[in-house]
């Protein structure tokens, strides 16, 4: 099988410079979804752009997604006919877009997808996420049919997290490859 292109998906805001995402970018020459605008994202635009890039790859793909990027994911996989050109997503830290506060800051991406992705994926969450409570990660990880880790208390698993390159990710991310 050719080698997989990694898609990085950044949530709200995109993912700066101290973000693993940004850091696997430039040391791993991972691909970072660009979207048209990051603080007020449209959930069809976003879907759009994921398409091209997923259509764009000349091999199958690794999603990478982080907060609002993992329910991007979702949102995509359900309505896109090219999810088999998808080897496995690494999910992290969802948000809770259903939640009201979080909905208001984020208007017409709620209701979430609550359905099976079509490719093996593992969903990663910490017990403090301040933009979701652990039990609804765990929700999603059900509904997603994707498999959890806890990984503790280290909050919304971002840059202000204290990640740095987050080898452990990376790990997560190889050993799906290994899997699939």
């Amino acid at each position: 099988m050719a080698v997989s292109k990694t898609l990085l998906l950044p949530g709200w805001q995109n993912s700066g410079p101290a973000h693993w995402q940004s850091r696997w970018e430039l040391i791993h020459g991972d691909h970072r979804v660009d979207q048209h605008d990051w603080m007020r994202p449209l959930r069809g635009d976003w879907s759009a752009r994921l398409e091209e890039e997923v259509l764009a790859a000349p091999a199958p793909v690794m999603l990478v997604a982080h907060s609002l990027g993992c329910i991007l994911v979702a949102a995509w996989a359900a309505h896109s006919r090219n999810t088999h050109k998808v080897r496995a997503a690494l999910l992290v830290a969802p948000g809770d877009l259903e939640r009201e506060d979080i909905r208001q800051m984020i208007p017409g991406w709620a209701p979430i997808v609550w359905q099976a992705l079509p490719f093996r994926s593992l969903l990663v969450a910490a017990r403090n996420d301040p933009y979701c409570e652990a039990e609804r990660s765990r929700e999603m990880a059900r509904a997603w049919g994707a498999d959890y880790l806890d990984a503790g208390l280290r909050g919304h698993l971002n840059g202000e997290s204290g990640l740095g390159d987050w080898p452990e990710g990376r790990k997560l991310l190889n050993d799906l490859l290994k899997e699939n």
